[in-house]
């Protein structure tokens, strides 16, 4: 292995952590990194992936790609969400290990964690109790991810390492109107409600569910930072059997509060109103954190500044769709 200019390869490397790990290791330095789009390389695909490591030589691996969505995407294709993302795991994991492959990182997700979890979800809370209904397929998925790179660790000896964030937002986000994530969907909701003058906004549900957000680039600058921990550190504060590590802020607010903070971001000032026919999903999720601050990382950008940049970023995604 290069020790001083790993080659490092970004599976997921346009999507909204894979692109954010890219910016994190361009700005420290690595200039060896390698990176395939969907067309190029069919993740799903063992015989692909197996030639992609055969030829690649590759040092690390940031398993970033995934398929992914909000309640209503993770509701209407469940098929799709349980079956590409253990398809996408398995293949790159296994074939990682084929090709000699030592350092792997997996991005998870915290809908692994059971739906009424006690708060803050410590790591070892996980298959404790019942997942939620609505994203039970890829919290599924996600967490065979988990068990599959502590399996190739104890069989194999290999140092592959899972990080779990809270939920993710900013530059390079999925701003569809019905497929995309709370944030995205409120940045849209409230620009078109600006821009068209709509006298109020619904938001789905009651707005009481409480949830944590992480700024994307902070999720990455965590990602490279427990990539590079020395294996003995990394160990010490995890084990065999729940070796994955919580990435949030430790700090989380209403639906309601949140709504008030994307508003006032974009600019809105109609009314905002909550949709109670709606689902609210999991009432609570909050991660504990404190063994990533213990391994020296903490979360530095502050929500209301982090929106204000993904609301910047969404302006130049509209720029670049509208026709000159």
């Amino acid at each position: 292995m290069n020790h001083s200019d790993p080659r490092i390869y970004i599976a997921g490397h346009r999507g909204l952590v894979g692109s954010a790990i890219v910016r994190a290791l361009l700005a420290r330095g690595h200039a060896n990194l390698v990176m395939r789009s969907h067309d190029e390389l069919e993740l799903t695909d063992q015989a692909q992936v197996r030639a992609f490591f055969r030829s690649e030589r590759i040092d690390q691996v940031y398993l970033a790609a995934a398929r992914v969505g909000g309640i209503h995407a993770n509701n209407t294709y469940p098929a799709e969400f349980i079956y590409d993302n253990l398809q996408v795991e398995t293949n790159v994991v296994h074939e990682a290990w084929r090709a000699g492959v030592q350092k792997l990182l997996f991005l998870g997700s915290s809908c692994i964690y059971p739906r009424l979890a006690q708060q803050p979800i410590q790591e070892d809370y996980l298959m404790a109790g019942e997942l939620e209904p609505t994203n039970e397929p890829y919290a599924i998925a996600k967490i065979a991810g988990i068990k599959l790179c502590e399996s190739y660790n104890r069989q194999y000896g290999t140092d592959y390492r899972s990080v779990m964030p809270t939920n993710l937002y900013g530059p390079g986000d999925n701003y569809h109107p019905e497929n995309s994530h709370v944030i995205p969907a409120m940045i849209r909701r409230f620009h078109e409600a600006r821009v068209g003058a709509v006298p109020e906004v619904a938001i789905w549900g009651s707005g009481r569910p409480m949830r944590e957000f992480l700024y994307v680039d902070d999720m990455a600058a965590a990602s490279v930072h427990v990539m590079n921990l020395p294996l003995e550190v990394y160990r010490g504060t995890t084990d065999p059997m729940h070796s994955h590590l919580n990435v949030g802020t430790g700090v989380d607010v209403s639906i309601a509060e949140l709504a008030g903070l994307v508003s006032d971001v974009v600019g809105y000032t109609g009314r905002i109103v909550f949709d109670t026919s709606r689902p609210d999903g999991t009432p609570r999720k909050l991660l504990d954190v404190s063994k990533l601050h213990a391994l020296g990382w903490r979360a530095s950008t502050p929500l209301r500044e982090g929106l204000r940049r993904a609301y910047a970023a969404f302006l130049e995604t509209q720029a670049m769709e509208t026709p000159a």
